[in-house]
């Protein structure tokens, strides 16, 4: 499995943004055949943010983040990123990296990094 670590959470005002990081070590992220965001608010179940597979290249978002949220790789950096702009309240959440190998996210071969924290204040 991959080993992965997110970082650049934080507390931040509605309206501004954040860049979200998750490095893996061990094996590459080609290893796997998909990398997404998730995220999971308290009280909430965890819900997906964002995806991109490697075969093909699609990219795909959750409704709720569309226009606000990129993802992005830099396979040189073994790094996926997750630029997120016009925060609000609502987006306030851990956030999770996740490289899955299988059809499933939730899949036990699936690797989730430690999570983040995001705070949007109003």
């Amino acid at each position: 499995q991959v080993q992965l670590v997110e970082s650049g959470g934080g507390l931040v005002q509605a309206g501004g943004s954040l860049r979200l990081s998750c490095a893996a070590s061990g094996r590459t992220f080609r290893s796997s055949n998909a990398m997404g965001w998730f995220r999971q608010a308290p009280g909430k179940e965890r819900e997906f943010v964002a995806s991109f597979y490697w075969t093909g290249g699609s990219i795909y978002y959750a409704d709720f983040v569309k226009g606000r949220f990129t993802i992005s790789r830099d396979s040189a950096k073994n790094t996926v990123y997750l630029q997120m702009n016009s925060l609000k309240p609502e987006d306030t959440a851990v956030y999770y990296c996740v490289a899955k190998v299988e059809s499933s996210w939730y899949s036990p071969s699936s690797s989730w990094g430690q999570g983040t924290q995001v705070t949007v204040s109003s």
